[in-house]
């Protein structure tokens, strides 16, 4: 009875929803409203959830952007490897703090709690930057985990953060001139960062892989601490050099001191951006008699049975031309070479003739800037052809009177000796199978003649200290007065040496230069090139050797068809290196 009571009330209930007029109970309409209500409650815990979800753990905690302005999307830049494929530059993922000005409650305050996180912020200058009148404003660029964590427990609303790629050179200094750097937009502003920022594109690098660099990371360290040591040894303001690959024109090893850290390229040294070794223009002294002799031979205006006077010093106009530890007497093409004579080298450009000359210091490179694929090329001085008189031909014999870089006469001379083929110098490494396209500038058989005299130099001339046991080394020692005010400074000196291995059948070329050292008890005071530059390019020549797959040989002899010095009883003689 009462199952019958209730079914009849519910009846009666729903009858009475069908009559006109008839309003639902308020506690009936209150429920529906609940419902409702709660239904809402429940979709909107439902957004919101699913959003903490996406900031927490899709979006790796990272903010939502105040602003879009001043942000864009991150440059990720193709990573840079050595010839054997060494990491020498890539990308590392990281976060940059940005503000929204209007948003900050207290610019002051925030302010101080963020010089807090980073010291190296002014708390005046941050304030400024955090001026109402804004709305967007960068604070740090790349941060690091643990500061990106310290800025979060400020709590400091109108702070976040956007996401980044930051160039990172692994090797730090090492090869810093030739990688250059980028700023913290990844934009490439020195070395090959720069000279080929279109290559190391997103786009580009996709489709190539990353960029393969002739150098050599083995023969970078080598060249670098060497040069360091030397640099330390002898007081010198700096040094460069260079290890080249003589057939292909690949530089394997270029390095400028003093240098600097490219992960921090503002934190070094004055001069440390300064690259010396394709920047710098200097003077190079008795390497350039390298290119005198070679021009002589090749246009048979000398032979290597040529002799020349250097009894007593050469007068041009008013000026006189001295023979360093002068031998007083006739000397022979590969004496004028071996003995670095200043007299015998300027008599024999004057048999070349000021217009062969020119053209052949053209040919050789040394008087249009070189091409290289990066943007700190110096521009290689000499007088105009209008200004060029005679004493000019006879200075630059010897080395004085034209500019070039360091690489410059790397190029130069590798032409000398290569079999008279010059090859344009790169720091990419060429394909194996790309064929070398060089431009002749002497003959063979003067090619021939320039490695015999450049051995000559190293077994029994000025360039002795650079010999090392089985490796058959040739090269040419220089040494020049750098210019000054009122002249050149006779204490001042670039001393250098450039040669080759094995000097019979060339396959690399080292260059040393040294920036105004001072002698030592060890090279008996004195700070020539054949006292500080060639013991060092000798200590590179016998760490690189066995690395680059040479194994020492047997010491060199002296094809009989060779002519002989005619004082041979000088050779030999007790001399100091010039």
């Amino acid at each position: 009875m009462m199952g019958f009571g209730r079914f009849r009330r519910r009846a009666v209930a729903t009858a009475k929803t069908d009559v006109p007029g008839w309003r639902r109970p308020p506690i009936e309409t209150g429920r529906s409203r609940l419902v409702a209500i709660g239904a809402g409650f429940l979709l909107l815990l439902t957004v919101m959830g699913g959003r903490l979800i996406e900031l927490t753990l899709l979006r790796d905690g990272e903010e939502p952007r105040l602003t879009t302005r001043g942000l864009r999307e991150p440059i990720e830049r193709g990573d840079i490897v050595d010839r054997n494929g060494i990491l020498l530059a890539t990308n590392l993922k990281t976060s940059s703090l940005y503000a929204n000005p209007r948003r900050i409650l207290d610019a002051g305050e925030a302010a101080r709690a963020l010089a807090k996180v980073f010291p190296e912020l002014d708390v005046a200058e941050v304030r400024a930057r955090l001026a109402p009148d804004k709305s967007f404003v960068w604070v740090k660029r790349g941060l690091t985990p643990a500061e990106q964590q310290s800025v979060y427990r400020l709590g400091i609303p109108g702070l976040a953060f956007q996401s980044e790629y930051r160039r990172v050179y692994p090797h730090g200094r090492l090869a810093a001139h030739v990688l250059g750097f980028a700023n913290v937009d990844n934009e490439g502003l020195a070395g090959v960062e720069k000279g080929l920022d279109g290559l190391l594109k997103p786009s580009v690098r996709d489709l190539t892989g990353p960029l393969t660099l002739s150098i050599d990371l083995r023969v970078q360290h080598v060249l670098t601490e060497e040069l360091a040591a030397a640099v330390e040894a002898f007081s010198a303001l700096g040094a460069a050099g260079l290890v080249t690959d003589i057939e292909s024109g690949e530089v394997l090893a270029m390095v400028s001191l003093p240098d600097f850290d490219p992960n921090r390229p503002n934190a070094g040294v004055k001069d440390g951006l300064f690259n010396r070794a394709t920047l710098g223009i200097y003077e190079m002294g008795s390497t350039f008699k390298t290119f005198t002799l070679a021009m002589a031979l090749d246009s048979g205006a000398g032979s290597m049975a040529s002799r020349y006077d250097a009894t007593e010093p050469m007068k041009i106009s008013r000026f006189v031309i001295n023979d360093y530890h002068a031998k007083r007497r006739v000397l022979t093409m590969p004496e004028v070479y071996l003995y670095s004579s200043n007299i015998g080298a300027a008599k024999i450009a004057l048999d070349v003739g000021t217009r062969r000359l020119q053209g052949y210091l053209r040919a050789f490179g040394q008087l249009d800037p070189i091409r290289l694929e990066i943007p700190e090329v110096g521009k290689p001085m000499s007088p105009t052809p209008t200004q060029w008189r005679e004493i000019n031909t006879v200075t630059v014999a010897f080395g004085h009177g034209v500019a070039v870089s360091p690489l410059q006469l790397a190029e130069g001379v590798a032409a000398v000796i290569n079999g008279g083929v010059r090859m344009p110098s790169t720091l990419v490494k060429r394909p194996s199978d790309a064929p070398l396209a060089g431009r002749r500038v002497i003959s063979a058989d003067a090619s021939r003649d320039m490695r015999y005299l450049m051995y000559l130099v190293v077994a029994k001339g000025t360039g002795s200290k650079a010999a090392v046991p089985g490796y058959n080394v040739g090269g040419k020692t220089g040494t020049a007065e750098k210019i000054g005010i009122g002249g050149y400074r006779a204490k001042a000196l670039l001393s250098s040496f450039v040669g080759a291995f094995p000097i019979n059948a060339p396959k690399y070329l080292v260059l040393v230069i040294l920036d105004e050292p001072h002698g030592n008890a060890k090279s008996q005071g004195y700070a020539t090139g054949g006292w500080t530059a060639a013991p060092a390019a000798g200590r590179v020549i016998a760490r690189i050797g066995p690395l680059l797959g040479l194994s020492p040989g047997a010491p060199l002899v002296a094809e009989p068809d060779r002519p002989v010095l005619a004082a041979s009883a000088a050779i030999g003689e007790n001399r100091a290196p010039r």
